[in-house]
């Protein structure tokens, strides 16, 4: 697998330090499983973390902090676990933990021309969904009010930018403007994860975005 398409140091950094929405880390930890130059990237990230924490002078704390701050740790998300995808199956080991299983246990619902997509459960602050784009067809042309992270696990597309093989990650912010297009080849399938609705430019994605999340 070539990988050409990478996170920002922005994203790595914020995940390091486990600022990301929790959508987003899902993202990110899946694309790191299954690239090495982002997970070395991340290590040096990690590593320079740990030494400004060394460095840091100590501060007074309330006598109840450690009791407040194990009370916030139970009911956090934990961030995703950085795993190798193993020999067999689609999706790596971040993702299958989300999914409960493979591609298999996916339950996709109908989004329109044949594109289906499923919605994973992650705490607010952003949207975690896979997408299934049939060979050939494309996704209605849209903007971004937010940021939206798009990880190829299967297949390929192509919009105005680039083109998007397995592994890739595309950043797209609210100056992008595009139509995905999936090759002719093979079904598309992604991990796309959103902090806030897209812009679309047809009247009938808008009707439908409200029911579908989008």
């Amino acid at each position: 697998m070539t990988i050409r398409h990478h996170l920002t140091d922005a994203l790595l950094m914020a995940y390091s330090a486990g600022q990301l929405p929790e959508a987003f880390s899902l993202v990110a930890a899946t694309h790191i499983s299954l690239c090495d130059e982002c997970r070395a990237r991340l290590s040096a990230f990690d590593a320079v973390g740990g030494t400004l924490i060394e460095d840091c002078d100590p501060a007074a704390m309330d006598e109840d902090s450690l009791t407040a701050t194990l009370a916030r740790l139970t009911g956090a998300p934990a961030r995703p676990r950085q795993v190798d995808r193993p020999a067999r199956g689609l999706f790596p080991a971040p993702l299958r933990d989300y999914v409960g299983g493979d591609l298999a246990a996916v339950k996709w619902r109908p989004v329109g021309l044949g594109v289906r997509q499923a919605i994973l459960p992650t705490a607010p602050g952003g949207v975690a969904r896979l997408l299934y784009i049939p060979a050939g067809q494309a996704v209605p042309d849209h903007g971004h009010r937010g940021t939206e992270l798009t990880l190829v696990l299967q297949g390929a597309f192509r919009d105005e930018s680039d083109r998007f093989g397995p592994g890739d990650l595309e950043v797209a912010d609210q100056g992008v403007e595009h139509t995905p297009v999936a090759e002719a080849d093979a079904d598309c399938i992604c991990l796309a994860a959103t902090d806030a609705p897209l812009r679309f430019n047809s009247l009938l994605p808008r009707l439908a975005q409200p029911f579908l999340r989008m």
